[in-house]
């Protein structure tokens, strides 16, 4: 019913950027928040970024200043902008949408497949 389609992980060095996207495709029918997790090796799945319908943003601490969440409503589409990039920032980073389907009443999670970011010391 529902899809997320992540893309732009990858290898980069210290200091460099990457830019992630995610676009939501399917029966949507409303997205109230739109957000970026990671998960490094032997840990806990954490929030970097966040993005609700209002406009308002939540970083984590150790990415403010560095990162940059937008969001295209047009294109049910959420970007996450990385930059300063640190080895520490490596981890699977997962899209996550908190939505409804069409034709539904009840919001639920969603989640991407997930893209690995490689920063490299």
């Amino acid at each position: 019913q529902v899809q997320l389609v992540e893309s732009g992980g990858g290898l980069v060095q210290a200091g460099g950027s990457l830019r992630l996207s995610c676009a939501v495709s399917g029966s949507v029918g409303s997205i109230n928040a739109m957000g970026w997790y990671r998960q490094a090796p032997g840990k806990q799945r954490e929030l970097v970024a966040i993005l609700i319908s209002d406009g308002n943003t939540n970083y984590a601490d150790s990415v403010k200043g560095r990162f940059t969440i937008s969001r295209d409503n047009a294109k049910n589409t959420v970007y996450l902008q990385m930059n300063s990039l640190d080895p520490e920032d490596t981890a699977v980073y997962y899209c996550n949408a908190y939505m409804r389907v069409r034709g539904t009443l009840r919001y639920s999670d969603y989640w991407g497949q997930g893209t690995q970011v490689t920063v490299s010391s």
